[in-house]
């Protein structure tokens, strides 16, 4: 208790706030002062106040003066008033700290800042700020998003293709042999998808402009690969399938197709083991086997028709992965452009005689017309050099 009444009184008595900037300073009725101690050593000399000659004569006017002599006497401590913890600690929220501007101007033209060329594809100058804030923006978002869709499903449907050219699956004989036209054109736009990815995964990485362009029209002629494919499946389910079939059976298959088809299918001959039929161990005259045109019918069927609407659900998806490409892929960074100045904007020889002019007027300014009709004079010399005399070298001039 008695700590309490003691540290209120000091409180009230001694760190009272000062109304006015003279009473910043304690006089020697309140405390003692320390011109005692060293008035020995000064003797009768007395200090007088550093005049510096970078300072106005309005500011030094202007600053409350206080003498240093005996008479006054006054100590140099200042009203401080401590505090028994940090306001860290007190208070109850941590204080907001400002987040850098992402791609702020002032970091470029900035006071003190020069303005670089920088040909690094980020779109931020080499040698500003860390790496941390260098984020990708919504464009570049939206085309990775976009491009690895792409890949995926050209991934898959190569996968398929070259697993179908392999007789992976069990009745791959019979489209390989059957559809071979239709397999050819699928594996061609689905490689042609995966190589037209590629690049549009380098273009977004590298923030190449020009990777992204090519991919951008390459997603077209990927858009025609991807059609062509359904809709040749599409017209042959769609319009005489029957007839198209018996017309390849008897005409467009050889007998090693045909007897691929009637193993994998179980049959012999086409209408009966009697009608253009391969002779094997299972199909000759006698076989019990049917013929093949249902079986290979119901087979093209079911097949065409999961054919064509994989392209042609494929479709919404690369109308928008085009899309994406058409309208982010000139804003993959923050930059506008190709960062140059435009050429309206850049300086010129019509251009220097202003600034030369205007350099002159500071320089007769500062240390007088000779030297600003010196700068002159070189300065149109040096405005005057033709390739011709190229030997010539311009440091004397500068130097001298």
């Amino acid at each position: 208790m008695a700590h309490n009444v003691w540290s209120t009184y000091l409180e009230e008595q001694l760190w009272t706030r000062p109304s006015s900037p003279e009473s910043f300073f304690y006089s020697e009725d309140d405390h003692p002062s320390e011109a005692h101690s060293t008035q020995h050593m000064l003797g009768s000399e007395t200090l007088d106040r550093a005049n510096p000659s970078f300072a106005s004569t309005s500011a030094l006017l202007s600053w409350p003066t206080r003498s240093i002599d005996g008479a006054s006497n006054s100590a140099t401590s200042v009203n401080y008033i401590p505090s028994k913890f940090s306001s860290a600690l007190v208070s109850p929220k941590r204080p907001r700290r400002r987040r850098k501007r992402r791609n702020d101007a002032n970091d470029i033209f900035g006071s003190g800042r020069g303005v670089q060329i920088s040909e690094d594809e980020d779109g931020f100058t080499k040698g500003h700020g860390d790496r941390k804030n260098h984020r990708w923006n919504r464009f570049k978002w939206i085309l990775f998003t976009t491009n690895l869709l792409f890949t995926l499903y050209s991934l898959a449907a190569l996968i398929i293709s070259i697993l179908i050219w392999f007789d992976i699956f069990q009745f791959a004989t019979v489209i390989r042999v059957g559809n071979t036209p239709e397999l050819i054109l699928s594996t061609l736009a689905a490689a042609f998808g995966l190589l037209t990815s590629l690049i549009g995964w380098a273009g977004i990485l590298l923030n190449n402009r020009t990777f992204l362009a090519i991919y951008t029209f390459l997603l077209w002629i990927s858009f025609a690969f991807l059609v062509i494919p359904g809709y040749v499946t599409y017209k042959k389910r769609a319009f005489n399938l029957e007839g198209k079939l018996s017309l390849q059976w008897s005409r467009s298959l050889m007998d090693s197709g045909r007897l691929e088809i009637q193993n994998k299918l179980g049959c012999c001959g086409y209408f009966s083991p009697f009608v253009e039929a391969t002779i094997s161990q299972t199909c000759y005259s006698r076989s019990v086997l049917p013929g093949c045109k249902a079986r290979y019918l119901d087979f093209e069927r079911r097949a065409l028709d999961r054919w064509y609407l994989i392209c042609f659900c494929l479709v919404p998806a690369h109308i928008a992965v085009m899309l994406a490409g058409l309208l982010c892929s000139n804003h993959v960074t923050y930059r506008f452009g190709k960062g140059m100045m435009p050429k309206a904007y850049r300086l010129g020889p019509h251009n220097m005689p202003a600034i030369a002019q205007g350099c002159a007027n500071q320089l007769a300014e500062r240390y007088g017309p000779e030297v600003a009709s010196t700068f002159l004079s070189k300065t149109e010399s040096l405005t005057s050099f033709t390739p011709s005399n190229t030997s010539t070298s311009t440091r004397p001039i500068l130097s001298s």
